[in-house]
């Protein structure tokens, strides 16, 4: 392999990956990838420096051979002077210099962006964002995280915080997302579609209804999957849980439309998964709650990297290194 590779690096609070890729014709070729535990801060970061260096090795590279390394890591962080800081699901990682240690380890480039910022960058770079200029990437995962893609660059505001959609707040009740009632997260998200369908089978079971999803009345085991399984089936208590949902994504993307007048809203997992439950009721309350003009413009679809945005998140910010 005589080309250059970027390699890519996942901090996660189990686990840590390394990838190793390639652009190539507008696409990135993903060449090999090696997962460990995530342990304490000095022995997870003496494993991401020797994983690097094995994974070049078994592909015959060396350092040399490296253009640029990317760093996805769960916020805060501060990816101006490449530190990450006290993240939840990291204990020990205090102000960890982490772009500073690599780019002396290897002598090449490094940047970090936290996930939601990453996943953006890999759907506008290599995904269904591809060839946009103005685009919003949303999770919709077990949270509601976003990354913004501005005239042709991801935005990361001030101080990192650009694109924390969740945490608007769109009711003043309602599943609590991002430590809010009634927030964007609580309404557009795993958990609160799991705490939407916990709410409405006590009320349905207090009425002495029966639920499909829990017909023994124990409703501990409920996840959203669970919830979804039940809609394909036709329950229409899961359909209504789902409508809430849709409803409040409307509402919530009407916002976004109206601020930001973005050409492409891509979404991923739980939407990308649902989109044929979820785009009527979205895209009419759109059609009632955004500007005319900024909602003609935008394209809402689903993420296009599915289950292998975590491979390509990573390398893509080593990608959009200049």
């Amino acid at each position: 392999m005589n080309e250059k590779v970027l390699v890519g690096v996942d901090i996660g609070g189990t686990k840590c990956a390394v990838t190793i890729g390639c652009p190539k014709n507008g696409d990135l070729d993903i060449k090999d990838k090696a997962s460990f535990p995530t342990t304490d801060v000095d022995g997870t970061i003496r494993n991401i420096i020797e994983t690097i260096k094995m994974v070049l090795g078994r592909n015959r590279l060396t350092d040399k051979d490296i253009q640029a390394i990317g760093i996805s890591c769960g916020g805060p962080l501060d990816s101006r002077s490449g530190v990450i800081m006290s993240p939840p699901n990291l204990p020990g990682w205090d102000n960890i210099p982490i772009v500073d240690i690599l780019e002396k380890e290897f002598s090449v480039k490094a940047a970090v962006h936290n996930d939601a910022n990453a996943c953006a960058l890999a759907e506008w770079k290599f995904g269904a964002g591809k060839g946009t200029r103005n685009m919003v990437f949303m999770t919709f995962g077990t949270g509601l995280g976003a990354g913004l893609i501005i005239d042709g660059k991801l935005y990361t505001g001030s101080n990192d915080n650009a694109g924390e959609l969740g945490h608007i707040r769109l009711e003043p009740f309602g599943p609590v997302g991002y430590g809010k009632a009634g927030s964007f997260e609580g309404f557009c998200s795993g958990s609160g579609i799991e705490q939407l369908a916990r709410d409405l089978a006590k009320e349905r079971m207090q009425m002495g209804g029966k639920v499909s999803w829990c017909p023994d009345g124990d409703l501990s085991g409920l996840t959203a999957k669970k919830v979804a399984e039940a809609l394909r089936e036709g329950d229409p208590l899961a359909k209504k849980v789902y409508e809430i949902s849709a409803r409040h994504l409307g509402a919530g993307l009407s916002l976004v439309i109206d601020i930001l007048n973005p050409e492409m809203i891509v979404i991923g997992s739980i939407y990308a998964r649902n989109e044929d439950v979820f785009k009527p009721l979205m895209e009419e309350v759109i059609g009632k709650e955004a500007l005319p003009l900024a909602s003609k413009v935008c394209k809402i679809v689903p993420a296009a990297l599915g289950e292998a945005v975590g491979d390509y998140a990573a390398l893509s910010i080593a990608a959009d290194i200049q």
